[in-house]
């Protein structure tokens, strides 16, 4: 096949099409088929055919499979998801270990092969008997990693390769734990204490001129708890006077800042004395993976405010039922004391459910959730049932099984849906695809020089894109947001398209200059099917459209696919899997995820 072949398809199809529409006599629909859908049964009783279970597979893995399904309505999604929460964990670490013993530097390139072990599953290169399917647990970690952010692209870590991998492991490990739990993990991990200067940050030292630092203090409220505006329990902004209420100010951020002081690698107690300046990240660099640890003589104890009877506190968040008096956190304690009462403070603020809720929404199911659907969520953040609050394995369940998530597209078709990301795109295509490399291993080149996206690699702290993202046009107009079209420019979206027809058109099982390291999709396990244009489609349309194809679209799919026949391509069956693959995945339909 000459290769200035390989996207024809693209121009040939858009003729097709267009002769197709103008030849018909009733216009097909543009929209999916209501029928059976109209959500009367009850939420967790299903899946009750290979469409809903494919649809569920879209918001809760990445991206749905053959066998997947069939093991989905096998176990129904309640069945489905206790499995899942119950598999041993992919971890990162790991893979880089067994890279590193194969005498292989590890380098970000392993720790990206590492997150593709998580995001496909399968077999593992090191221990091939060994299978990996917690695909919930990984997509769960991915959707934290864009919350709690760190990234190689900032100096502080992008050297820190097994630090990097062993934090994305401690969002997994914790995406079915406890919030509070996770929110502690975060704040004591070396990368995030790097990457956003939590780690040696000091307490005041006027003669030095040396004020503690207030970057992880404003993030870990904007970003990783409450946000910027007080929320009703529906994730809908308080008002006043038309306004919203701001959730703190700077006086709270300087408490916190103060809060978090005292903190360095965990080896800096020498015998009876601390070693502030020079203690080390120990032999191979070992205390890059262990939390920090407190060091009395560098964390503030007093704190930079004064009440009327002349006593130090630190000014936390004052909210209703708040526990410290006020919100202030008085002299007297230690670094670990003041970290504790701090997390607490944060952890049971009212923000804290539906801010959390509506961007966990956001990451797998819809961009804009009705605010009941948040405050459904946030209310098993609140309690998940006996009592717990911060219980996460009850907010994804309570996420995925709700009834707007699984019939949202039907009772909300205007405003439910998501577009997909751009990363998510080829994670879909290669599990579907039965995607591997000869040697079992899956080395990548750097995604984000073609989907502006690859896993702990986001531009800043604020993630590829914003959770109020809202491009102008019709949908700022309509009050909507998509926070994924931040990164859809121009440029990424060709880049992507050619990307994607690289591996569809190049990247295929059976190419004669593929090598072992190659991840390649299996496209000829679908070619017995290709003789029948029609089967086909509804195959893919199963995989990637979960069954929500529009006549329209599927009309012109199959009229085009008919014209590549024996007479004009010889491999004329591969041809139709690869023209079909390729259409469908930079087709409008597929971008919105519903």
């Amino acid at each position: 096949m000459e290769k200035s072949g390989s996207f024809r398809g693209v121009v040939a199809a858009l003729g097709m099409m267009l002769a197709v529409s103008a030849t018909a006599q009733v216009e097909p629909s543009r929209r999916p088929d209501r029928m059976f859908h109209q959500g009367f049964e009850r939420v967790d009783a299903g899946p009750f055919n290979d469409a809903d279970a494919a649809r569920f597979l879209a918001q809760a893995s990445f991206g749905a499979t053959t066998a997947d399904i069939q093991r989905l309505r096998q176990l129904g999604y309640a069945g489905w998801l206790a499995e899942q929460q119950s598999l041993p964990m992919t971890r990162e670490l790991e893979y880089l270990d067994w890279v590193a013993s194969t005498g292989e530097p590890v380098y970000q390139n392993a720790r990206v092969e590492a997150w593709w072990l998580g995001a496909l599953g399968g077999p593992d290169p090191a221990v091939p008997t060994r299978l990996h399917g917690d695909q919930l647990r990984q997509r769960v970690a991915f959707a934290l990693s864009e919350i709690f952010v760190i990234s190689k692209l900032s100096g502080a870590v992008s050297g820190q390769v097994r630090s990097m991998s062993q934090y994305y492991d401690m969002l997994a490990q914790h995406a079915f734990g406890n919030y509070r739990d996770l929110l502690e993990a975060v704040t004591l991990h070396p990368a995030m204490g790097h990457y956003l200067s939590m780690f040696k940050n000091r307490k005041p030292d006027l003669v030095a001129n040396i004020r503690p630092d207030e970057n992880y203090a404003r993030e870990i409220l904007q970003l990783f708890s409450i946000g910027l505006v007080q929320l009703n329990a529906d994730g809908t902004p308080q008002l006043a006077g038309g306004q919203p209420l701001p959730t703190y100010g700077q006086t709270v951020v300087r408490g916190f800042a103060h809060v978090f002081t005292g903190w360095n690698w965990k080896n800096c107690y020498q015998g009876n004395s601390w070693d502030w300046e020079f203690c080390e990240p120990g032999p191979n660099g070992a205390y890059w993976l262990e939390p920090m640890e407190p060091v009395a003589d560098y964390h503030d104890t007093q704190g930079p405010e004064t009440d009327g009877s002349g006593l130090a506190y630190k000014q936390l968040l004052d909210y209703p039922g708040v526990a410290l008096p006020s919100g202030r956190l008085y002299a007297g304690g230690t670094a670990r004391s003041d970290l504790q009462a701090a997390l607490d403070n944060i952890f049971h603020h009212p923000n804290v459910g539906p801010f959390l809720a509506r961007q966990l929404i956001q990451r797998l199911v819809t961009s804009n959730p009705t605010p009941a659907y948040v405050g459904r969520v946030a209310a098993v953040f609140a309690n998940n049932g006996s009592g717990v609050r911060g219980d996460l394995g009850a907010v994804v369940r309570a996420i995925l099984l709700d009834r707007e998530a699984r019939y949202g597209l039907y009772s909300e078709p205007d405003r439910f849906g998501k577009v997909r990301e751009p990363l998510l795109r080829l994670t879909h295509l290669r599990r579907a695809l039965d995607a591997r490399a000869g040697n079992g291993r899956f080395f990548d080149w750097n995604p984000e020089f073609d989907f502006a996206q690859a896993p702990l690699a986001s531009p800043s702290v604020f993630n590829f894109f914003k959770p109020d993202y809202s491009p102008p046009g019709e949908l700022a107009g309509q009050g909507m947001v998509a926070p994924e079209l931040q990164i859809h420019a121009e440029s990424q979206i060709t880049a992507q398209a050619n990307a994607l027809g690289s591996q569809v058109f190049w990247g295929y099982v059976g190419q004669t200059f593929a090598d072992e390291t190659n991840i390649l999709i299996n496209s000829t396990r679908d070619t017995a099917l290709a003789e029948n244009p029609a089967a086909l489609v509804e195959r893919y349309d199963l995989l990637f459209l979960s069954g929500q194809m529009s006549p329209w679209l599927r009309e012109r799919l199959v009229a085009y696919l008919q014209t590549i026949t024996a007479n004009s391509v010889p491999e004329y069956r591969r041809q139709r899997v690869h023209e079909a693959l390729y259409l469908i995945l930079n087709s409008p339909e597929y971008a919105v995820q519903k």
